[in-house]
């Protein structure tokens, strides 16, 4: 992979850091994440085209607040400062920001003014995506006014000093055209060269798990979904029969997925899998445990204790392989930079302390859809490359309340009716998850002319490009219809049915 000339992006703590680089690789531009503080030689070596300096939750003129070394603005490459990036650049420079008499969230029209090259061939006004609470009174000396909303400066450069920024977010959906104001930063001021590829991706990674593998062997977690079976290829290509691929029945899949999912792995991939009966376990962790924190964290550490025996079986692997994605790390740790924790994924945030594992996360820094792309030059099947995701912990997280084998199998059945109807809709591919949640919630209903006292099921169908965002799916109202029917119908216990149209932000996607 040609990892030289692309578009280094240096993290202060924003939820959309990846975003921007992902953006960047759709123009076939390799982009790098770096910490904010990254020194100065090691963003020296990557030989980039040019820097992006990405938002961040913090205010630029507090004591605390996240910096990168001044000089990236003299390394002689284009820099573009996006939304704090801009207040970093200013403050930096000698210009002034504070609190914003009236922060900017959500859309707004940006007035574009002095011909800059981030902006050629626009039209004058643009509706653009704002998300910051300060502003920036005064600009630095050199630099010029190039796009203004009607409460701040949006938009400001020193061409001399190859500098640019932008108070707004081009790389969100919901910044009209923009990617063409990324594409004039990447191939106008920058002069990028777009040699990244699938198929870069894919030999470098291999590579690079080679050199952090060595001679040495690897468990790979599988789950069933495009996520871990991409994983899985991408290490065996590596290491070859140094990987072995365990495949655990918590307990917590759902409805026939166990066995389905051991019969796709072997027999249309071809891949040496382990199952691991699993379920008692599991569920005996469980026992009593309400909190969606400690399911998670006791999930992951059961886990690794089933995976640290098998490796002892196995022949004693040290490296343990996940399927882990932006989204997930994004929401449980920070890694890059003070971005804040949302929750924790068992195969990020909840793993135990002393783990007797290094991890090999392939496709850490990669969102769904790209990792559906890598898997079909992996040839993977399309049945896997559309299966919607499942999260770690499985129905645990879609079971509020105590885990028990009792609730499970009433979750499992509803859950298998929504998926069923999505299908015969012909909207399975045209969603991106779609599932039910077992609510602990009771309440009056009439079942055969007698009063029942039933639990509550929630529907929950949305739609997303990367699970950073999602929307709800605004289902035709006949599927509704069958939907509840059938599971009022056909689920003992379950006398009423809701359906869930809250968007992310501010709701997660899935319940815990």
């Amino acid at each position: 992979m040609n990892e030289r000339g692309g578009i280094v992006v240096l993290d202060f703590g924003g939820q959309y850091t990846q975003l921007i680089a992902r953006r960047i690789r759709e123009q076939q531009v390799f982009s790098a994440i770096l910490p904010c503080w990254a020194a100065l030689e090691e963003i020296r070596k990557l030989e980039p085209a040019g820097v992006v300096l990405s938002g961040g939750p913090s205010s630029v003129y507090d004591p605390q607040a996240p910096a990168c070394d001044p000089a990236v603005l003299g390394l002689g490459v284009p820099v573009l400062g996006i939304c704090y990036g801009l207040q970093w650049i200013a403050h930096t420079l000698g210009g002034q920001v504070r609190r914003a008499e009236r922060p900017e969230y959500g859309r707004a029209e940006l007035k574009i003014q002095n011909g800059s090259e981030l902006f050629r061939g626009f039209p004058r006004q643009l509706k653009i995506w704002n998300s910051h609470g300060d502003h920036v009174l005064a600009l630095p000396a050199g630099f010029r006014i190039t796009g203004q909303t009607n409460n701040a400066v949006s938009a400001a450069e020193d061409p001399a000093r190859k500098i640019y920024a932008v108070q707004f977010h081009p790389e969100v959906q919901h910044t009209d055209r923009g990617t063409e104001i990324l594409q004039n930063f990447i191939f106008r001021i920058c002069g990028a060269q777009p040699n990244w590829s699938g198929a870069s991706f894919i030999s470098g990674t291999v590579e690079a798990i080679r050199r952090q593998v060595g001679e040495g062997r690897a468990i790979c977690a599988l789950s069933g979904g495009v996520d871990s079976a991409v994983a899985a290829l991408l290490v065996h290509r590596a290491i070859g029969d140094r990987l072995s691929n365990v495949f655990v029945d918590t307990g917590l899949l759902r409805k026939n997925e166990y066995q389905q999912t051991l019969e796709l792995l072997r027999e249309r991939l071809g891949l040496n899998v382990l199952g691991v009966p699993a379920a008692e376990r599991f569920l005996a962790r469980l026992k009593g445990v309400t909190d969606p924190e400690e399911k998670r964290k006791r999930i992951g550490a059961e886990f690794i204790g089933v995976f640290a025996e098998k490796a002892r079986e196995l022949g004693g692997a040290r490296f343990l392989v996940q399927g882990t994605l932006y989204p997930d790390v994004i929401e449980s740790v920070s890694v890059r930079g003070p971005s804040a924790t949302i929750k924790t994924h068992h195969n990020v945030g909840g793993l135990p302390a002393d783990m007797p594992f290094t991890l090999v996360e392939p496709l850490r820094d990669l969102f769904k859809d790209e990792v559906r792309r890598i898997g079909r030059e992996l040839d993977l099947p399309e049945e896997m490359l559309t299966k919607h995701p499942f999260p770690g912990p499985g129905l645990a997280v879609r079971l509020l309340g105590e885990v028990t084998p009792e609730r499970l199998a009433t979750l499992r059945e509803a859950d298998a009716i929504v998926v069923e109807e999505i299908r015969r809709a012909g909207l399975y591919e045209k969603v991106w998850q779609a599932f039910a949640v077992l609510l602990p919630v009771r309440s009056v209903g009439v079942m055969g002319d007698e009063r029942s006292y039933g639990f509550t099921v929630a529907v929950r169908v949305v739609e997303s490009e990367d699970a950073m965002t999602a929307d709800w799916s605004r289902l035709p109202a006949d599927v509704l219809e069958r939907i509840s029917t059938r599971v009022v119908s056909e689920v003992v216990g379950i006398n009423r049915v809701i359906y869930d149209i809250s968007s992310k932000p501010p709701s997660t996607i899935e319940w815990e």
